[in-house]
């Protein structure tokens, strides 16, 4: 099946997390998102699931000269044939995620899904929507979980960008600059189409062309942003770039452009989370699962946390999967059982939690929970840590040690530092300390964690820890 081409945008960004060195324009291959489960105690990282950990674009704001050198910079290495074609997949997903740095707000309450009637039809439509640089038909083609995480993380960081004078004010919320993207007779093989289960489809795109031009002067960022980041000047010169689909396939032996996609209450939408999944399965020649681990949820935030860092300590990976939401992280609930084959008897930590307190916060979209109090035993011995703001006091064997923001402020300026540098690193490390938490989210009347929705938040708390003219200063330091 043969689609017409559209105009558009096609920013090649990774909201999980990409540095800089990456092949031009297209994200490296990788396994589940950042943080697709989280990192418990001795379970080592299985082959094709790597612990990536959704960096999900470098939200504070500064370009980080990624995405191959921002189209403009010195040029990166070759990148690899499995590069071209994750990359392929990977950045027509992410585009309404951010450009080199950049995110797009989006009012998530006014986002309603849009499906598709068929696998195919999916796939074109998010391809469509890009082409026309509509951020809002992107997300909405997304499956509905993996939409409400970006549009959630595009609404917060646009919100703290302008106010912290990174980006214009009035940007608009649905158009994508910067980076364009024109998409030309894309063609899916609908015969070769696999069905690995009456929810999951996995579409073979074949030929057509994918043309990306970049121009790092359309991004919306402040002058005085640009002047403090870039003192010696942005290279904005446009580049163009042209991937001829059907000679990447060739390329690769005839293996088609893979593009998972998921049925949701009757209607099919393309995926991120499960492409990635597909792609780390089909690497390591394992198949998918023919069950899926079930969702077994907490009954409060707190206690889902709890739970989590049970088993966790215990190595109890199945465990940990149940604990993840079954809807942002379906995709790791359909492939848990390899997970758990893959990652073997894993030993547990030498180390059992005694007692953990924690407090809660409404943040979007979840509940953050907050750590008052945490007793691990180990060794026989026992490590209280308790949280009285943005101080952090451990006691072990009657000793007591405390370390508070101000303190470790100083540590990382060291000596000599400039006021306003010192301004800036007291604010966010403040703001860290005492506002870092888990987030969770209710599913069915069940708690559970949500790895991305933390880490994300993470980074809000970092953003929201700062004003203007601490990036300002920032960015001085940086420069030197």
């Amino acid at each position: 099946m043969t689609y017409p081409g559209q105009g558009g945008q096609w920013p090649p960004n990774d909201p999980y997390g990409q540095g800089q060195g990456q092949p031009q324009g297209y994200p490296q291959q990788g396994g589940y998102p950042q943080q697709g489960y989280p990192q418990t105690g001795q379970q080592p990282a299985q082959p094709g699931y790597p612990q990536t950990g959704p960096q999900p674009t470098q939200q504070y704001g500064y370009p980080q000269q990624q995405y191959g050198g921002a189209y403009g910079h010195q040029e990166p290495p070759r990148k690899s044939r499995k590069g071209v074609i994750i990359g392929v997949v990977v950045a027509v997903v992410l585009a309404a995620a951010g450009v080199g740095g950049a995110v797009f707000f989006l009012n998530r309450g006014s986002s309603v899904a849009a499906g598709a009637q068929d696998p195919t039809s999916a796939a074109t439509n998010l391809v469509t929507a890009i082409g026309q640089g509509d951020v809002a038909g992107v997300l909405t083609g997304l499956a509905p979980a993996e939409r409400d995480l970006m549009s959630a993380l595009n609404s917060q960081t646009t919100e703290e960008l302008v106010r912290l004078e990174i980006y214009k004010p009035g940007v608009d919320p649905n158009k994508m600059t910067g980076f364009e993207l024109k998409a030309e007779n894309l063609k899916f093989d609908d015969a070769a189409a696999e069905k690995v289960n009456d929810r999951i489809t996995i579409t073979k795109l074949i030929g057509g062309t994918v043309t990306i031009t970049s121009d790092m002067s359309q991004l919306p960022y402040t002058e005085e942003f640009i002047e403090a980041a870039f003192p010696r000047g942005m290279d904005a010169r446009p580049q163009t770039e042209t991937v001829d689909i059907a000679k990447e396939v060739a390329d690769n032996g005839g293996e088609p452009i893979r593009i998972a996609t998921v049925n949701v209450d009757g209607e099919w939408y393309p995926s991120l989370f499960y492409t990635l999944a597909d792609y780390a399965l089909l690497a390591e020649n394992l198949e998918w699962p023919k069950q899926a681990i079930p969702a077994n949820g907490a009954d409060s935030p707190g206690d889902a946390v709890r739970q989590l860092a049970d088993a966790a300590m215990a190595a109890d990976l199945e465990r940990v999967i149940e604990l993840l939401p079954p809807d942002e992280m379906g995709v790791l609930h359909d492939v848990g059982p390899v997970l758990v084959e893959q990652a073997g008897q894993l030993d547990p930590a030498p180390a059992r939690i005694v007692n953990l307190v924690t407090e809660t916060a409404d943040v979007d979209g979840g509940t953050k929970v907050l750590l008052k109090e945490l007793e691990v035993e180990a060794d026989g011995q026992t490590v209280r840590i308790t949280k009285d703001g943005e101080c952090y006091a451990a006691e072990v064997q009657g000793e007591r040690q405390q370390l508070c923001a101000d303190d470790l402020a100083a540590e990382i300026g060291g000596q000599g530092m400039p006021p306003e540098v010192e301004k800036a690193l007291t604010g966010l490390v403040k703001g860290m300390m005492a506002n870092t938490g888990v987030v969770t989210v209710e599913v069915d009347g069940k708690w559970y964690v949500s790895p991305i929705r933390s880490l994300t938040d993470v980074m809000v708390t970092a953003l929201q820890s700062l004003e203007a003219e601490d990036v300002r200063a920032l960015l001085e330091m940086a420069n030197g």
